[in-house]
C-alpha cells in the first residue's frame, strides 16, 4: 500500500486539511476567526535549484565562495526547516522546474528543469527532490510540488514530452510512497507557457490526467494556480481538488477578500480548500493580506522574492533558508503568534517595525 512507511499523510475533509487524520491548527483561532484546517504555506521553489546553462550558473554563485553549490543549497534547506515547522509553518511550495532566480524576469536564459527534453525525470535532481520529501515527511510537512513553470516548459521537446513528465513524475511519488505531497500542476498557467497544454486553455486536461494516476485507491490532491488577483475559471476548479489563488500585485487586502467570495460564488465550486500560496505583500500585524486571506477561510502562503543584496528572500539563489532578514523575521515571529499558544506575541515586534 502506497504510504505504509510514511509518517505524514495529508487529505481534505470538505474545506478543511486534515494530517495524520487531525485538522491543522485544531481549535486555534486568531482575532476570533478559526484558523482550524488551513495550510500556512510559503513559496520556496528552489529547495533543489541547480543551473545547467553554463552561461548563466555564475549568477548564482555564493559569495564567499565564488561557485554555485547545489548540494550546499539542498542541505542549507534541510538544516533550516525544522525551525519553520516550530514556527507554526505546515507546507511549503516547491517546483521541479523551479521559479525565476531573478524573483521576477522578463527573460529566462538559464536552464532549470528536473525533466529532460523527453519528459523522462533527471536523476540528479530527483536524488535532491527526494532528501527534500523525506525530510517533510519526517517533520510533519505537506509539499505543494509544483511540475511546470513558465520560460522553463519549452525546455520539453512536444506535447509528449509534457504528458510524459506529468506520468513520471506522478509515477515516482507514487513509487517512493509519498503521502504529503499536494501536486500544482503549473505555476500562474495563465502566463504564456511554450505549450498548449500547460496554458490555461488546456491546463484541465493535465489536472485530470493527474487525477487518473492511483494505486491501491491512493491518488495525489491536484490543482494548478493563476497570476496575481486572478480567479480560477469554472473549468478548473470543477476539475481540482483545491483551488489555489496568489496576492501577488494585490495591494488591497479587501480585494483578498473579494477573490475568496467570488470562488465560493462559482458554479463549480463545492466545498474545497481556498489556498493563496503565492503572495509577496508584509506588513504582518496590521491590516494585510494575510489577515484577510484568514479572515475569509482560506490559507495564505508567504513569497519572500528578496532584494539584489547576498541571500535576500526565498527566492533568489544563493538563498538563505534561516530566517535571517527583518522580512523573514516578521513572518515567523506572526506565524508563531497565530498557530501558537494563545498569549503568544503576534509578530516580531522589532522585525515588523524595521518594515514599516
Amino acid at each position: 500500500m502506497v504510504g505504509e512507511a510514511r509518517q505524514t499523510r495529508v487529505a481534505i475533509e470538505d474545506d478543511s486539511f486534515v494530517i495524520n487524520d487531525e485538522p491543522t491548527y485544531e481549535n486555534r483561532t486568531h482575532e476570533g476567526h478559526s484558523i482550524e484546517g488551513l495550510l500556512f504555506n510559503a513559496r520556496v521553489v528552489h529547495a533543489w535549484f541547480d543551473d545547467e546553462n553554463p552561461d548563466t550558473v555564475d549568477n548564482w554563485a555564493y559569495p564567499d565562495t565564488g561557485e554555485w553549490d547545489p548540494e550546499r543549497n539542498v542541505g542549507e534547506f534541510l538544516a533550516a526547516m525544522p525551525e519553520w515547522y516550530d514556527r507554526g509553518l505546515r507546507a511549503f511550495a516547491s517546483n521541479l522546474q523551479c521559479g525565476s532566480p531573478e524573483g521576477y524576469s522578463d527573460s529566462q536564459p538559464w536552464s532549470v528543469s528536473a525533466f529532460r527534453p523527453d519528459g523522462t525525470l533527471k536523476p540528479e535532481w530527483m536524488d535532491r527532490v527526494r532528501r527534500v520529501l523525506d525530510r517533510a515527511d519526517e517533520l510533519g510537512f505537506v509539499v505543494i510540488l509544483g511540475l511546470f513553470y513558465f520560460g522553463q516548459d519549452g525546455s520539453l521537446e512536444d506535447e509528449a514530452a509534457v504528458k510524459r513528465g506529468v506520468d513520471e513524475a506522478i509515477e515516482w511519488l507514487l513509487d517512493e510512497g509519498y503521502t504529503n505531497v499536494l501536486v500544482e500542476v503549473a505555476n500562474e498557467c495563465d502566463i504564456h507557457y511554450d505549450h498548449d497544454i500547460i496554458d490555461v486553455g488546456r491546463v484541465v486536461e493535465l489536472v485530470e490526467r493527474v487525477k487518473g494516476i492511483e494505486r491501491d485507491g491512493f491518488r495525489y490532491p491536484v490543482s494548478t494556480s493563476f497570476s496575481g488577483g486572478v480567479v480560477p475559471p469554472d473549468d478548473v476548479v470543477d476539475a481540482s481538488d483545491f483551488v489555489l489563488l496568489h496576492g501577488n500585485g494585490v495591494d488591497d487586502p479587501d480585494r483578498i477578500r473579494e477573490m475568496v467570495a467570488e470562488t465560493r460564488a462559482l458554479p463549480s465550486y463545492d466545498a474545497m480548500p481556498i489556498v493563496f500560496n503565492e503572495d509577496d505583500h508584509f506588513g504582518f500585524g496590521s491590516e494585510c493580506n494575510v489577515d484577510a486571506a484568514l479572515e475569509s477561510g482560506a490559507s495564505w502562503g508567504y513569497f519572500d522574492p528578496g532584494a539584489n543584496d547576498y541571500w535576500h528572500g526565498f527566492q533568489s539563489p544563493p538563498v538563505r533558508w534561516d530566517s535571517n532578514t527583518a522580512r523573514k523575521k516578521a513572518f515567523f515571529g506572526y506565524l508563531d503568534g497565530v498557530t501558537g499558544p494563545e498569549d503568544a506575541p503576534h509578530s516580531d515586534s522589532e522585525a515588523t517595525a524595521e518594515l514599516q
